[in-house]
């Protein structure tokens, strides 16, 4: 750490410089760690920037770099899931846009850490005065990035804890309307609100290399409203599992004997209000067998965006300065005084002062590991068969060709192959049919599993001669010839009709 000049000090002890040495010409100036000195003729001394240097050990700073680190890994495995949805036929990745749309919002979370990581930006606008979306580019984007990203997880998850608690409790399927209602709000919303907080508050450097919110008005503009979507899907979901929790014990006490199977739904003679509670039952075990990821990666990213708000907002109301906060730190600014600007010696003062060290890094670790979360829960296994299929298709593709001599054999038709040429009509081999028009298939339908139906040549179909199967000319019948039978000349006609009709 370099010492400043005795210019910027001023008057101010060691190692506290003078805030009228820095003028305000920019920066986040309520972020500056100063402190009026009435017995220094009403000088105003600072910490020098940034001050997380002053209260954690060396190496904090590099430490934090650990958080973006995961956050590079989480990015590669939330890039994987999205292609995998993009790519792959639904049969493999069961996409939904529930889970596509809460994906793209913890890549917005994950660039917020990983831009920082490349851009490597300078934290301090000068020597007091950390550098906030103003006069950093770097701490705009990731600052905009790591809202925006946080406002579409708490938003998209609020959605699908909705969606859930219909389809378990109330036995509505979303279909249509919720689908646009959903894009519409799940967007919307968080645009709505990182034009608010960057307009009315803004982002700084406070901890790390990553921009965050600043102070001011945050609980009302972010935190406030964060928090309260994310109650409200808490408590959809915990009324979605008491629900089911109800189900299970009425269906343990139900002595009504049921005569629908658990595969069947009720029938016009069964409604839903007439269900028995071990048919209720059934119902709801099946949707909570296909929705428990879903209700797993609810639960998951509520706790987080909790955890991190609780943590964050305890570190920022520690750290404003006010008079409180001076008569609190007044022993550890003291002993860096009597140090001479030494902070290990003072480190044993700091700890009622701030967030211990590994609080810090848990809270920033634990919000990388939402793309983690986001594979395991929303991610299957059979998206890795799916690209084994994937790139098998491409490599086959690419081994097959066409003969030089298929033209020729497409022009002149006596040049084919014949499997029989015995029967009325000539059997040509022809070369591979695709059954069905590329206009009737999309990425939602399954493709051919058997290697059979996608390389092995058609057989072309040879209709028997005794075949009735469509009617044929009176020319190729032959007339009834008595004398073949036994039947007598006499007796032709009798009892029959003697009209002749096409096979």
């Amino acid at each position: 750490m370099s010492s400043p000049s005795s210019a910027l000090k001023g008057l101010c002890p060691s190692p506290f410089l003078q805030e009228s040495a820095f003028p305000d010409t920019g920066g986040f100036i309520p972020g500056r760690f100063c402190m009026p000195l009435p017995e220094l003729q009403n000088l105003t001394c600072c910490l020098p920037c940034p001050s997380t240097d002053w209260t954690y050990p060396d190496g904090f700073e590099s430490r934090t770099e650990i958080a973006n680190w995961v956050n590079v890994a989480a990015f590669i495995l939330s890039v994987y899931l999205i292609l995998s949805f993009v790519v792959l036929p639904v049969k493999y990745t069961h996409r939904h846009y529930l889970s596509v749309c809460l994906t793209l919002g913890v890549v917005f979370v994950e660039l917020a850490f990983i831009i920082p990581l490349a851009a490597k930006p300078e934290q301090c606008l000068n020597e007091i005065t950390p550098n906030d979306m103003q006069t950093s580019g770097v701490c705009a984007i990731s600052g905009a990035f790591l809202l925006f990203g946080g406002w579409a997880i708490v938003i998209w998850v609020f959605c699908r804890a909705l969606a859930l608690h219909l389809q378990i409790c109330w036995e509505v399927v979303p279909g249509d309307k919720f689908f646009y209602a959903s894009l519409a709000f799940g967007w919307l919303i968080p645009i709505i609100g990182l034009a608010l907080t960057l307009s009315l508050t803004g982002v700084s450097f406070r901890f790390g290399n990553v921009c965050h919110i600043n102070h001011r008005d945050a609980l009302q503009d972010f935190w406030g409203p964060l928090l309260a979507f994310a109650a409200m899907g808490l408590v959809l979901q915990f009324i979605t599992i008491g629900y089911c929790v109800h189900v299970y014990m009425k269906s343990i006490l139900d002595d009504k004997p049921t005569t629908n199977s658990s595969s069947q739904a009720p029938t016009y003679s069964t409604s839903v209000k007439s269900m028995t509670a071990r048919q209720t039952y059934r119902r709801v075990k099946k949707l909570v067998q296909l929705q428990w990821r879903g209700a797993s990666i609810v639960l998951v990213m509520i706790a987080e965006v909790v955890f991190f708000a609780v943590v964050f907002v305890s570190m920022d109301n520690s750290t404003q300065i006010n008079e409180q906060l001076l008569h609190k730190a007044t022993p550890w600014l003291t002993c860096l005084v009597l140090a001479q600007g030494d902070k290990e010696q003072c480190m044993p003062y700091t700890r009622g002062l701030v967030k211990s060290e590994g609080v810090v890094l848990a809270v920033l670790i634990v919000l990388g590991l939402s793309g983690f979360w986001c594979l395991m829960f929303l991610g299957r296994w059979a998206m890795a068969h799916g690209w084994m299929e994937f790139f098998r298709t491409k490599v086959r593709r690419q081994n097959e060709f066409v003969s030089a001599d298929a033209r020729r054999l497409s022009i002149d038709p006596r040049t084919y192959e014949m499997l029989s040429g015995t029967g009325p009509q000539l059997n040509i081999q022809t070369p591979d049919r695709v059954l069905t028009s590329p206009q009737s298939q999309s990425i939602f339908s399954p493709e051919p599993d058997s290697k059979q139906d996608r390389f092995s040549p058609a057989r072309a179909y040879v209709n028997p001669q005794t075949s009735y199967s469509y009617p044929r000319p009176p020319s190729q019948l032959k007339e009834w010839d008595p004398r073949s039978t036994h039947a007598r000349p006499g007796e032709i006609g009798k009892g029959f009709d003697t009209k002749i009709y096409p096979g």
